[in-house]
């Protein structure tokens, strides 16, 4: 479908801070117009009107935390199939992990994953530069306004990636030419209870001790151990996937996002489930770090409404599904969730959890300007027509028939969600219908994100 103008009429348009009726033009791939109260005119009789009366329409999703898996680990995931299964769960915009095969550890091999997105993605898109004990110069030579961050995973050893020499890790934080995003768990903690629980249960360790063994103090230990160092050398640092109540005392929620050097992250599951769902779900809700106890999730789902958690994120992290259903040690960690993040988050708005216009604010607004992210994240004139039309009210179920990831699972399958996406515009172009994608012939809407710093 080619770039043209779009006329939304009558939508409630939820965008900073307020949901209002108005109706929204969009012509090309820019947002030419909005009318409070509608009534606005047709820009032209080319228009394609969408009647959208009783329908949210936001801002595109930007999901600070994916992995796509392309290139080398494609049996799980690739670019094409996972930035399309975003489209349809409102998700407008990605920033994808390092940890691929290979890993992007040079500046060559990140150019290697733009080049594949710009032939394949469905939405925008940007990649982290990888950090290791060895690769300092790569990671200082990282353009500030075309990547989104530099990854360090502090904890959770992931190949050659794990940063645990303390003058490495003092370089990175102290040079970094862009936001140093950190993957939190104290590695030696967790191999010391990692031979605890093989001690007491041998190799069948019950999938409810993964909480236990990537535990609360693993998290704080090494989260703690980040934002002091930050604190220390003035570094922009972002932590990922906040996982427990004892970490959010490390952020504040006094100042603005603007003013802040050091935000947090909180993602899906960490709001959603609890250590009581391992025994129905078992390791297809393992992640690093772990889900943890109802009072954790509780104190999480607070943090997002005093300002100690700056955005959501998905960190999809899709596997098959013979690789989940190992034992304890064999299965790996992670699971797919950019189709139903969004949906999520909305049945926490039914549920009176938290408001929609605050859903918006942490899955979009506040991502776009935690990262500077160029003329995105709002519904403003002038600014990227993406943009996503949810029907509040339009419950459905996720079954293997209607999941687009790769794996072909979800750890949702059999919940029926109260909202649905029913549209996904990508720069203007229509990529997802509600029950369609619509990315054909080639047509790959996603750009390559860009930042003002």
């Amino acid at each position: 479908m080619a770039k043209g103008k779009t006329l939304f009429k009558g939508a409630h348009i939820v965008n900073e801070g307020e949901v209002f009726v108005g109706d929204v033009l969009t012509d090309g791939d820019k947002i030419a117009k909005i009318e409070r109260g509608g009534g606005m005119l047709l820009g032209g009789d080319d228009a394609t009107v969408i009647d959208a009366t009783g329908f949210w329409l936001m801002p595109g999703c930007i999901d600070d935390q994916v992995h796509f898996r392309e290139p080398g680990l494609t049996h799980k995931a690739e670019i094409s199939t996972e930035s399309a299964a975003a489209a349809a769960g409102g998700i407008t915009s990605f920033m994808e992990m390092p940890n691929t095969v290979p890993q992007a550890l040079t500046q060559q091999l990140l150019q290697d994953k733009y080049e594949r997105a710009d032939e394949v993605s469905t939405v925008n898109y940007s990649f982290f530069m990888g950090a290791s004990n060895g690769n300092i110069d790569e990671v200082l030579k990282t353009d500030p306004n075309r990547v989104c961050g530099v990854k360090v995973f502090m904890g959770s050893s992931t190949g050659d990636m794990l940063v645990d020499e303390e003058k490495v890790l003092e370089g990175i934080f102290k040079e970094s030419p862009t936001i140093v995003a950190t993957h939190c768990e104290d590695e030696e903690l967790i191999r010391a209870n990692l031979a605890l629980a093989r001690k007491k249960y041998g190799e069948d360790v019950p999938m409810n001790q993964h909480h236990l063994i990537r535990s609360a103090e693993a998290c704080y230990r090494s989260s703690s151990k980040a934002v002091a160092l930050a604190e220390k050398l003035g570094t922009r640092l972002h932590v990922l996937h906040i996982s427990t109540a004892r970490e959010l005392d490390l952020f504040d929620g006094s100042i603005s996002l603007g003013e802040k050097k050091i935000t947090a992250e909180a993602c899906i599951h960490h709001l959603w489930f609890t250590d009581a769902d391992y025994d129905s779900k078992g390791t297809f809700i393992k992640w690093n770090p772990a889900v943890k106890t109802y009072s954790d999730r509780e104190a999480i789902r607070a943090a997002l409404l005093d300002g100690r958690i700056d955005v959501i994120a998905t960190d999809h992290a899709p596997h098959t599904i013979q690789e989940k259903n190992g034992r304890y040690f064999n299965a790996p960690s992670g699971g797919p969730l950019v189709q139903h993040g969004l949906p999520a988050m909305l049945d926490l708005v039914h549920n009176g959890v938290i408001r929609v216009e605050k859903v918006v604010d942490l899955m979009s607004h506040r991502v776009a300007e935690l990262f500077q992210i160029e003329n995105r994240g709002f519904i403003r004139e002038g600014y990227k027509a993406d943009l996503v039309l949810v029907n509040p009210d339009a419950s459905w179920t996720v079954t293997g028939e209607n999941i687009l990831y790769k794996c072909g699972w979800s750890p949702f399958t059999g919940h029926k969600f109260k909202s649905k996406v029913v549209g996904t515009w990508v720069n203007g172009i229509m990529v997802w219908d509600g029950v369609n994608l619509l990315t054909e012939d080639g047509n790959h809407a996603g750009e390559r994100l860009t930042f003002n710093r």
